[in-house]
């Protein structure tokens, strides 16, 4: 059995779904580490109920490698799994479990290289970084991040282990999630024209989003590079009204937008709260002046897009051995690394097809070719980069 593999076992074991605490699988990897002399740095969540995790191994005066993956999985919950979802299992050379794919397989893979890292030795650092909350909207890298930024010496490069099936990434869209709050006036549904029915005004706007999405589709806003190639704008979630016979008071629907890196999505927002303002508010407060519209943000990330001639783009194709590079639709926290001017591409073991699915596996295949590629990447750090 691999090293890879062994580590992925035990780290599949740990339930990290985002709901729940991630501190036992930390404990795990700062006690992994322990016994090859290499200090951790824990930087917790306020309630201390989850952490970050921040190693570096080799010389810390001198910019480096940052090796980032994310330790929370989805829920498995309501999902057909034919196997335990918290226990690997391996059948025709695929290794199953929650988080094999996205991205456990990655951090694996980063551990089981630790000890040839050390004994490269190493010209230039790598740094290990693991962060919590990545899949309720990369919120736990934010506190790592703003302790590298504060850092004399920053990384030169980062690489955040998202499954690509090992292919070079150099961009993803950003996202906004937004909360749209309506509140109107209820009375019986007999004399509905004296109540302000907070569901159809909510249906209104969401509506208007959807023009403003269909806006955003114009050919002279589109990036080929991305698929699809517009920023997108959708309503995923709305709840609302007691009874058929009761105005309902209130609505609240959650919409989100995944936009292209050179597009704001506060645009998106701040044009339907001016729509709000203009168009809606003014025929609920005709009716009763409590009637409001408010919004609220869920979470937000950047986009990432890294120059295909930049020295980043240079280094993982290197390492991967492919200047193929691509995109991806989902999001990361590349974004936020490269904001704090550390740059940033995604490149890791296993497919996106795979994650977030019952039954999600990562090929042994797979696994194997991410320890080739970091040993590729532990030779280049040994004898030094040109820079």
């Amino acid at each position: 059995m691999s090293k890879s593999r062994e580590l992925l076992a035990a780290l599949v074991g740990f339930d990290t779904t985002s709901r729940e605490s991630n501190l036992q699988l930390i404990a795990f990897v700062r006690d992994y580490l322990a016994q090859f002399d290499v200090p951790c740095e824990l930087i917790y969540n306020a309630e201390r109920s989850k952490a970050n995790l921040f190693a570096t191994l080799g010389p810390a005066d001198r910019p480096g490698i940052v090796l980032s993956g994310h330790t929370d999985v989805v829920p498995v919950d309501g999902q057909p799994w034919s196997v335990p979802p918290f226990e690997l299992s391996e059948h025709d050379g695929k290794l199953y479990g929650r988080g094999t794919a996205d991205m456990k397989g990655y951090i694996a893979c980063v551990l089981a290289a630790v000890p040839d890292l050390l004994a490269a030795p190493l010209q230039m650092p790598v740094h290990i970084a693991l962060s919590y909350d990545e899949e309720v909207g990369c919120l736990g890298v934010r506190s790592l991040l703003a302790e590298l930024e504060q850092r004399p010496v920053k990384p030169l490069l980062c690489i955040i282990g998202e499954p690509t099936e090992l292919k070079p990434v150099l961009g993803h869209k950003g996202k906004l999630a937004m909360r749209c709050d309506v509140h109107g006036a209820a009375c019986h549904s007999a004399y509905a024209p004296q109540g302000v029915n907070a569901i159809e005004y909510a249906a209104e706007l969401i509506g208007e989003l959807g023009r403003i999405g269909t806006t955003l589709r114009a050919v002279d806003l589109h990036d080929p590079r991305f698929d699809p190639p517009f920023t997108t704008v959708q309503t995923g979630v709305i709840s609302g009204g007691k009874a058929l016979n009761i105005v309902p008071a209130d609505c609240r629907f959650d919409f989100e937008v995944r936009a292209l890196p050179a597009h704001d999505p506060l645009e998106v927002a701040q044009r339907l709260q001016q729509y709000a303002k203009d168009h809606v508010l003014p025929r609920m407060h005709a009716v009763n002046p409590d009637s409001d519209i408010s919004f609220s943000e869920l979470s937000a990330y950047p986009g990432l897009v890294t120059d295909e001639r930049s020295q980043a783009a240079r280094l993982i194709a290197q390492f991967c051995g492919s200047d193929e590079f691509t995109t991806v639709a989902f999001g990361t926290e590349g974004g936020l690394f490269d904001a704090i001017g550390i740059p940033t591409v995604v490149c890791g073991p296993g497919s996106m097809d795979q994650g977030h699915k019952p039954d999600e596996f990562v090929s042994v295949a797979q696994l194997e070719a991410c320890d080739a590629m970091l040993l590729r990447l532990m030779e280049a750090l040994r004898t030094g980069l040109h820079q």
